[in-house]
């Protein structure tokens, strides 16, 4: 029996297992579920029960497998042609199925990159900006930087017609660089990018690489701005776009922004299913592919409760906050601050995100309006320059004695009149 919804699975046919050391790394620490003797590869048997056992749980007619890490490319090219031909075996007629591979890329060569094409898998690729940010972080076992291999690997998907996505990790280094973060993902020529903020616990706080809430706020909205104002339709960027969603009445497709989670499950490369991708632990286990199909997991207590939990546990601050609508309270995972009234389980990114949601909410109902009445979503990058037109042309008609239009209810001369100069 199939679910009603569409159901997210992180499959990890290498388990954590990486050819590279990036500091900030979370799945690393999921090693200590096996013993020291573990060889961390899916095998054919446990392949064909996760395929079989997802397909048959997928409402369809589109099933979307997602290969996850560690690095799957570990795996090698045979492991993906056979969980290919799988799907061929158990799809139902009409069926198809979309592959997703989440990569670091430097292990893309040419062999990969036609096998990519040839079977279009939708590939993103793990990239922190350019190499000066990139390999602070994300460096391999012999702490060599990896920025010159991932663009290597990237290179080849482009000359094979692939167009990768891009996932960019806020951490402390990238947050203090946004515009050229940016610029150098629009300079690439990417089409598709994820943000994803670093929060590593340590004693006492956050890790010293952990993005600050005030610096996330900052990074995201200097980015929004520039790209409400130039790049509308030019790049998606995942969060802007599923703030577009959410303006417009539409369910969010990211957990994060969703009012509850729990429908995206995580398979390691024995088999195990666990509550979450951020959850691979024995807590969450809730059992494995080779005994027990998705639907029956996805409907036992402790995933149901772990699910609704997210609504469920919002403080009162949370409640009561003008921008729930898209924040939801954030990941679970980082839920470990507390409110000024001592609340305990506030999202510790919970200024960063109220900044960037606030910033972000006023132009995204613009942007719904303007297509209700037919405008395409780029329109409002003409009205926002009109405006600026406008506010120049006031600017230089107005005396030094003036009120300043700015509404300071200053004199000109004593509030905006500098910026005229500049």
């Amino acid at each position: 029996m199939s679910v009603a919804e569409p159901l997210v699975v992180m499959a990890k046919p290498v388990g954590p297992v990486c050819n590279l050391e990036c500091s900030y790394c979370y799945y690393l620490a999921t090693s200590g579920l096996f013993s020291s003797t573990e060889r961390y590869r899916m095998s054919p048997e446990v392949l064909r029960a996760y395929v079989a056992n997802f397909i048959a749980a997928s409402p369809g007619p589109v099933v979307h497998f997602v290969w996850h890490g560690g690095e799957p490319t570990l795996a090698g090219i045979d492991f993906y042609r056979r969980a290919v031909d799988l799907q061929r075996e158990y799809l139902p007629e009409g069926w198809r199925c979309i592959n997703s591979l989440q990569t670091n890329g430097t292990l893309i060569n040419e062999a990969w990159a036609a096998f990519i094409a040839e079977q279009k898998f939708d590939v993103g690729v793990s990239i922190d900006g350019p190499e000066v940010l990139h390999d602070i972080n994300r460096r391999d076992r012999r702490d060599r930087g990896s920025h010159a291999r991932v663009m290597r690997g990237w290179r080849f998907l482009r000359e094979h017609g692939v167009d990768p996505d891009v996932l960019c990790t806020v951490n402390a280094d990238t947050a203090a660089h946004p515009r050229e973060v940016y610029r150098y993902f629009l300079d690439e020529g990417v089409r598709w990018l994820q943000f994803i903020p670093v929060v590593q616990r340590s004693r006492g706080g956050v890790t010293p690489n952990s993005v600050t809430p005030e610096a996330l706020g900052s990074f995201l909205c200097t980015i929004f701005d520039e790209w409400v104002r130039y790049d509308v339709e030019r790049i998606n960027v995942q969060s802007f776009v599923e703030c577009l969603f959410i303006a417009s009445g539409r369910p969010a497709n990211l957990c994060v922004m969703s009012p509850q989670c729990g429908n995206v499950l995580a398979v390691e490369h024995d088999g195990g299913i666990y509550s979450c991708d951020h959850f691979v632990d024995q807590r969450h286990y809730l059992g494995n592919v080779m005994t027990d199909d998705f639907s029956s997991v996805l409907g036992c207590d402790a995933q149901v409760s772990f699910g609704t939990a997210k609504s469920r546990t919002l403080t009162s601050r949370c409640r009561s906050c003008p921008v729930l609508t898209y924040c939801r309270g954030g990941c679970p995972k980082d839920r470990f601050a507390m409110t000024d009234a001592g609340e305990g389980g506030l999202n510790y990114l919970c200024e960063g995100y109220r900044m960037f949601f606030e910033n972000v909410a006023p132009y995204m109902e613009r942007i719904v309006a303007g297509v209700r009445e037919g405008r395409a979503p780029s329109s409002i990058m003409v009205e926002l320059e009109r405006a600026e037109h406008d506010e120049r042309r006031r600017l230089r008609t107005t005396g030094r004695n003036d009120p300043c239009p700015c509404g300071s209810q200053r004199k000109f001369k004593q509030c905006c009149l500098a910026l005229v100069r500049r």
